[in-house]
């Protein structure tokens, strides 16, 4: 709801590192019977939350794989202040670090109204919107033409639960990365074209 969808893939294209979103890295591990896939599919199958440590081993399972050679753009983890510690841990151990942390800033109501209108292609996860991006024929991908859907947890009821713990739980993330100095934010209710240009300049400033 915040553009992370839609920034990401652009991120990776112009870093030319990988892409790594949690629940795309949790189901392609069950999907494949990985020995982490079968953790997490016994987990995830009694309907717990999967432990910090097993999306870690995930991350770290990544680092082997040439297209992340280059960097790692992390999409989803850390949520909490516990679980940064906990990869700063691992990086620290693999000699690597976090270089940036972006913050999509956007008021609750905007966020409510994106995610209610977004429409998903499940197989490639592209991301259209009902009002602010539609696709050319409504409710169908533009490249192949299938049915988008609407996820189940995107309605306004699960989406007020859903920032009562963002604001509980993540917002002190920020002050961890701003103590680190690699934090920056970006005005996400503007216009792709906008957002995107403000992130690459974050990116590409260096701060010392």
């Amino acid at each position: 709801g915040a553009g992370k969808g839609t920034q990401g893939p652009i991120i990776r294209d112009d870093l030319c590192i990988c892409h790594l979103a949690t629940g795309d890295l949790l189901r392609e591990a069950v999907a494949k019977g990985t020995e982490l896939g079968k953790k997490a599919k016994d987990v995830m199958a009694r309907g717990e939350l999967v432990s910090d440590e097993l999306v870690i081993g995930l991350f770290q399972e990544q680092m082997a794989n040439p297209e992340c050679e280059r960097g790692m753009l992390l999409d989803g983890f850390p949520r909490t202040t516990v679980q940064a510690e906990k990869l700063d841990q691992m990086f620290k151990a693999t000699g690597k670090k976090i270089d940036k942390v972006i913050e999509f800033a956007v008021n609750d109501d905007v966020l409510v109204e994106r995610i209610e209108g977004r429409r998903i292609h499940k197989d490639s996860g592209r991301t259209y919107h009902v009002k602010f991006n539609p696709p050319k024929k409504e409710g169908l991908d533009d490249v192949t033409g299938e049915a988008l859907i609407q996820r189940k947890d995107d309605t306004r009821e699960v989406l007020q639960k859903r920032l009562g713990a963002y604001h509980e739980q993540t917002s002190p993330i920020l002050d961890y990365y701003k103590k680190q100095n690699v934090l920056f934010s970006v005005n996400a209710m503007g216009k792709m074209n906008q957002v995107q240009g403000d992130i690459h300049k974050g990116i590409y400033e260096t701060k010392y």
